[in-house]
């Protein structure tokens, strides 16, 4: 009976031991499943706030490096009056993405926090400009200049809580949603004999504070200047989400914007959140949080290849915008905001990029390339091709040639029509060396076509790909 009642103990103890092992293997892949779980939440939401966030940290970022020294510089310089850039851009010019070569920049940052800004628009002759008013979302909120024929005068900007200040006699209010708003000029130069002229329009764009409205006033006079530009980045990991519920915070988004932010909330982002704070937040979350980060710039350089494709055979191989406005298609924001940061609205202007040739295969300075324009676009305010390297800057070159435009003379053939060369390498032949605009051998690089002031009726035909189209890129065999 003893012996009985041991192997009866010894069969239940294994059976409980059994019993155990199985209850933990189960709690561990419990464990396990919700880890990844956890994990997989954070990486897709963490990766949808990247793209959503991106374009406002951009943004900021670009404030805080511009107005981080105390006097005018070019495109840098204090809030709240015009920082003119008066000379014609370069290769050194990287202040911004893909920088015009056939204008001049006027840049202003509003801080709207205590009072509004008197912005005076000057008659403006002979000379297509406008000034954007973007905002922190990199919105175009509207555009004075030659478009609107916006009449000259003085426009009092009013951020939240200015919006009911009454103005003086003869001005006009412009009422925003945001205490920061960017003004992107640009006025038409007409060669390097122009320059003198838009200089001279560039100094009649002024901001007078509404307080000193009405008197001689002049911006503060410093004493110690500094001209040390302080170049702020973007930050990684968790703290890119910490920066990004910063600035929701200072800038509430749109309401059409709510939806995203709820499932935003549920991995600790959003206005005023920082998650690297947030003790309720699972390790493995904020695992998929800071993965998300890392992931972020491959996601948006996806959505940009993407975007370009689907535009591709419509366009004769380009992405083709009106941009400026984008609604909640928060990747084609992501994807301007890199390419184009500030882009203008398709009033004022027409983007065509391409990264590759007609073949789909990317742009390279060690191959040779011909465009052939059968007609000019249809503008009102003229057009320019020019060719940056992939990081945006102009490409640097013996001739100094960054860009061909309606004004340049180039050689027609016979039926009218114009052929472009792009390549590293000046053409033997004088005709096509007169059409060459260089490139850098083993370099990738991208074109981009600026139609300003396009002809209305043609807006639509060719943001749809049935009017005017950009000139394919061919290589030469």
């Amino acid at each position: 009976m003893r012996d009985g009642a041991i192997t009866r103990r010894r069969v239940l103890v294994v059976i409980c031991v059994a019993l155990l092992i199985t209850a933990s293997l189960l709690i561990m892949a419990y464990l396990s499943a919700v880890s990844q779980a956890d994990y997989n939440k954070g990486y897709e939401i963490g990766l949808e706030a990247y793209t959503y966030g991106l374009p406002l940290l951009e943004t900021s970022t670009t404030f805080e490096t511009m107005t981080s020294i105390n006097v005018s510089d070019g495109a840098f310089g204090p809030v709240n009056q015009f920082n003119n850039v008066r000379t014609l851009n370069n290769p050194g010019s990287t202040v911004v993405v893909a920088p015009g070569s056939n204008g001049l920049s006027s840049i202003a940052w509003l801080d709207l926090s205590k009072e509004p800004q008197v912005l005076h628009v000057p008659e403006v002759q002979n000379h297509f400009f406008v000034l954007a008013l973007i905002d922190p979302y990199t919105n175009d909120l509207q555009n004075f200049g030659s478009v609107h024929n916006t009449p000259p005068g003085d426009y009092v900007i009013a951020g939240p809580g200015q919006q009911n200040a009454p103005i003086p006699a003869g001005t006009q209010h412009i009422n925003v949603d945001y205490n920061r708003i960017w003004i992107i000029g640009s006025t038409q130069l007409k060669g390097t004999s122009d320059l003198a002229t838009v200089n001279l329009i560039q100094d009649n764009y002024t901001l007078t504070p509404l307080n000193q409205y009405g008197t001689n006033y002049q911006p503060e006079n410093v004493t110690n200047p500094n001209t040390t530009v302080q170049y702020y980045q973007i930050p990684g990991g968790l703290d890119f989400f910490d920066m990004l519920g910063q600035q929701l915070k200072e800038f509430p988004p749109p309401a059409a914007d709510q939806p995203e932010l709820a499932k935003f909330a549920e991995v600790g982002i959003g206005p005023g959140m920082a998650p690297s704070h947030n003790v309720h937040l699972s390790k493995d979350t904020v695992r998929g949080l800071q993965d998300a980060v890392a992931a972020g710039p491959a996601q948006i350089k996806n959505d940009t290849q993407t975007l370009f494709l689907a535009s591709f055979d419509q366009h004769n191989g380009y992405l083709v915008g009106g941009f400026g406005q984008y609604g909640t298609n928060y990747p084609l924001r992501a994807v301007v905001s890199q390419v184009g940061l500030g882009a203008f609205t398709s009033d004022q202007a027409i983007f065509a990029m391409s990264w590759a040739d007609r073949n789909k295969k990317p742009l390279n300075g060690s191959t040779n390339y011909v465009l052939h324009m059968a007609s000019a676009p249809p503008v009102n305010e003229g057009w320019t091709l020019t060719v940056y390297d992939l990081k945006g800057a102009l490409i640097p070159n013996p001739i100094n040639r960054f860009e061909f435009s309606d004004t340049s003379q180039l050689t027609n053939n016979t039926d009218g029509s114009v052929d472009l060369y792009l390549q590293s390498t000046q053409p033997s032949d004088p005709a096509q060396a007169n059409n060459w605009l260089p490139t850098a051998s083993g370099q990738g690089f991208e074109v981009i076509w600026r139609l300003m002031a396009p002809q209305p009726a043609a807006i639509p035909g060719i943001l749809n790909g049935t009017g005017w189209q950009p000139p394919a890129i061919t290589a030469v065999p």
